[in-house]
């Protein structure tokens, strides 16, 4: 595991959020590609590697400058915000983000794996990154310097789907006027992503088995073996355990894929990765949507801790691709502002507190309007949101004599959620009584 080239200049200054950077990034990212310094710093860069600039101040900023340079000032080396935002500038184009102790542990056992060449499955709902961890995967192993090609076996024609796979002679069937070597044989001497596995058809099931068993193919209109050598990475959003008991997946083609199991959780169980995952798809999506201070950089508006918050409280029923539409939206909704606020935050479904619409025995009140219905002035989705979810943390509150602790406890989050919370309405202007949150723990 490499370590932060950092000079002792910047060490000094900016150390606290390095060393915790640090941490999860050597993991994840190849950090001697990154060269970390002081904004006020003008020395010439490494060759060959991307700058992150650092700086303290009272407010959090972002901008960038082209692909190899990003600035970041951040108010509090120990806060989330801070180490978020880090993560995010560090991360390359196909590296992967994570923070949460769940993920960093996935990628930690994929890092293992990628030495090998046993097959992978990995399982886990739709949107949830399972394509990048192949990724990550091949990128970590021997044959990262060899093709990485990803197919969605539910996204092809059925009809020519062994032909994609396995190639075909010219002239093997009407149409096929040049021969194809498929993706099989294209991947050879390197990964081959096969997502949506489930959804291959029984028919190919017992070809793929062939093939994968004996590392070869054969062409559609031939008669000759060709030897392939190919890693193989499955996906599947269902549980295949229960296509094999229901038949619609060969118990033998299940088993030579499940080597290793690998799963992928719900964004909602992995709430430490949403912040640094929402920074990235700032940072890769502000110039799209018409930000930037200059033509040869761009200003990235930043969350508040009360956007934070709300981003953490959602439930994610879409995972990382709804994170990534919250993202979008925002941006479009915060041009003009330098940060990214709770009013700027619409869900793509109802947001309420992770799991349940009642917590701690307290009705989350009113639903928003049925689609169709007007929704207009303070009955605007943001606003029933914070409007309800603020009445059951203030009750909450009250019934506990003001101990957050104990409050956090009965709304089933964490304390630190709480903090993130009551700083959320706060901004959006919603009073707080002195007596319903106390100052005791």
């Amino acid at each position: 595991m490499a370590a932060l080239e950092i000079t002792n200049e910047t060490a000094r200054l900016h150390g606290p959020l390095l060393q915790r950077a640090g941490a999860i990034a050597a993991s994840l990212f190849d950090v001697e590609a990154i060269d970390f310094r002081d904004f006020a710093d003008r020395t010439s860069l490494r060759p060959r590697t991307r700058c992150v600039r650092l700086a303290r101040g009272p407010v959090a900023t972002m901008s960038r400058e082209g692909a190899g340079m990003t600035s970041l000032t951040y108010a509090d080396p120990v806060g989330e915000t801070a180490l978020a935002m880090l993560l995010a500038a560090m991360a390359g184009p196909e590296d992967p983000i994570a923070a949460d102790p769940e993920s960093l542990s996935v990628f930690a056992l994929a890092e293992r794996l990628a030495a090998s060449d046993i097959p992978v499955l990995v399982n886990g709902p739709t949107g949830t990154g399972k394509e990048v961890l192949s990724r990550f995967i091949h990128a970590r192993s021997p044959r990262r310097d060899r093709p990485f090609i990803a197919v969605n076996c539910a996204a092809m024609p059925e009809t020519m789907l062994e032909a994609m796979l396995f190639g075909h002679q010219k002239g093997a069937f009407t149409g096929a006027t040049a021969a194809s070597e498929g993706f099989m044989r294209a991947a050879d001497g390197g990964t081959l992503l096969l997502d949506e596995i489930a959804e291959l058809p029984l028919s190919l099931q017992a070809k793929l088995l062939r093939a994968l068993q004996e590392q070869e193919v054969v062409p559609i209109g031939s008669t000759r073996a060709i030897k392939v050598d190919v890693r193989v990475i499955a996906c599947a959003n269902r549980d295949l355990p229960t296509e094999v008991a229901a038949g619609r997946f060969r118990a033998d083609l299940f088993y030579r894929l499940n080597v290793f199991p690998l799963e992928l959780r719900p964004l909602r169980e992995r709430s430490d990765d949403i912040a640094p995952l929402a920074f990235a798809m700032a940072l890769r999506h502000a110039g799209r949507m018409g930000a930037g201070a200059s033509p040869g950089s761009r200003g990235v508006p930043c969350f508040t801790e009360g956007a934070l918050a709300m981003l953490r409280l959602h439930s994610w029923p879409g995972n990382v691709r709804e994170l990534e539409n919250v993202v979008r939206r925002a941006l479009l909704l915060s041009l003009g502002a330098k940060q990214i606020a709770p009013e700027h935050i619409v869900f793509d479904s109802p947001a309420r507190l992770v799991g349940t619409p009642v917590i701690g025995g307290l009705d989350m009140g009113p639903l928003p309007a049925a689609p169709g219905e007007a929704i207009d002035g303070d009955r605007k989705l943001a606003s029933i949101v914070q409007h309800s979810e603020a009445r059951a943390i203030v009750e909450t509150l009250e019934a506990c004599g003001g101990n957050r602790l104990r409050a956090a406890r009965e709304l089933g989050i964490s304390e630190r959620t709480l903090r993130y919370r009551l700083a959320s309405m706060r901004e959006a202007g919603i009073e707080i009584g002195r007596a319903a949150i106390g100052g005791g723990r």
